[in-house]
């Protein structure tokens, strides 16, 4: 009997042994096969496009969405923000940025320029850029984002040391940021890194520190400056119309009085060749007639007149000729005594 249950005993550890082996592969098998179908699928998100690799071999763009690959590390996805503006701040850098290639060497340094005319400023700028060719971006340049760096800086301390102290702190400001961005375009697409740089913009342009209260007399002292001339061009202007408008008001007041006296001249002129003719044709009824008329104007403003005929001088003593009081004034205004002729 110790033989039997001894042999039975044997007989259910090797099976209890068989089924553990059998339970702990199958658990291995569908350990590896979960590890499978986990690796056989991933997701882009919707701000980004996947570059799937093959053994490290480039093979295609995909887009945002769920897709599948070869498990087991045969194909692997490297997922880029190309839809989205990324932005790298020089001589600064904001709290609680996202890119992780925003922070570089020590700021002061590389915001200190010299400009055109050997002043010292210190600049601190923005530039903004996408992702445009994922496969140049990560396969052509080793490290494009620091590439990028360093060409902005190249870039923008090139274009301020064209220009003087005056023009990178206060008007030449929107003139650099367009160059600046020219320059860093051609060169990002003369490097091919994959990226495209979308704008640049200035931030706080200053002198340093040392010399910072007497550039801010100097552009204060400018600006008094040419709020003076904005005002002496403004009373110009008041007075300089004025002036134009008088000077063509009297100008138009002596064009007509011109025309009225020519006009005048050009009538008596055509008056008197029609009273020519008229005495050409009959001068003496042309004579009496203007004799006539004459009178008849002069007459009425000579006051009261008495005539006497040379015969008839014995007559004088019959006549009225008592000193006659001053008459009263005449609707011509004319206060003439009488007269005996």
């Amino acid at each position: 009997m110790a033989d039997i249950y001894g042999g039975s005993g044997n007989q259910n550890r090797e099976f209890g042994a068989l089924i553990g082996s059998k339970s702990r592969l199958f658990g291995f098998f569908l350990l590896v096969l979960a590890a499978i179908v986990w690796t056989c699928f991933y997701t882009v998100e919707a701000e980004s496009e996947g570059v799937l690799l093959r053994f490290g071999r480039f093979v295609r763009i995909v887009e945002p969405g769920l897709h599948f690959k070869l498990p087991m590390g045969m194909e692997e996805v490297l997922v880029l923000p190309t839809r989205r503006q990324l932005k790298l701040e020089f001589g600064f850098a904001s709290q609680g940025f996202t890119n992780p290639h925003q922070p570089g060497k020590n700021p002061v340094e590389e915001k200190s320029m010299v400009t055109g005319d050997l002043n010292a400023a210190l600049v601190e700028w923005v530039v903004q850029y996408r992702i445009d060719n994922p496969r140049e971006y990560l396969f052509d340049v080793r490290n494009p984002d620091r590439t990028l760096r360093d060409l902005s800086e190249a870039a923008m301390r090139e274009v301020v040391g064209d220009r003087t102290v005056d023009e990178v702190i206060t008007v030449g400001r929107q003139e650099i940021e367009v160059s600046a961005l020219a320059r860093m375009q051609d060169l990002a697409r003369r490097y091919q890194l994959g990226i495209r740089v979308d704008g640049v913009q200035l931030k706080d342009v200053n002198p340093p520190k040392q010399v910072e209260a007497s550039f801010n007399e100097v552009n204060k002292a400018q600006q008094d400056r040419s709020s003076a001339i904005n005002v002496a061009v403004g009373e110009y202007n008041k007075a300089i119309p004025r002036a134009r408008g008088q000077a063509e008001q009297t100008l138009s007041t002596a064009e007509g009085y011109r025309f009225k006296r020519v006009n005048e001249a050009e009538g008596d002129v055509a008056s008197f060749n029609l009273q020519f003719a008229q005495y050409r044709l009959a001068p003496e009824a042309t004579r009496t007639r203007l004799y006539l008329e004459t009178l008849a104007e002069a007459l009425p403003s000579a006051g009261q007149k008495i005539v006497v005929d040379e015969g008839l001088r014995q007559l004088l003593p019959v006549l009225p000729l008592q000193p006659l009081q001053p008459q009263q004034a005449q609707p011509s205004g004319s206060g003439k005594k009488q007269e005996v002729r």
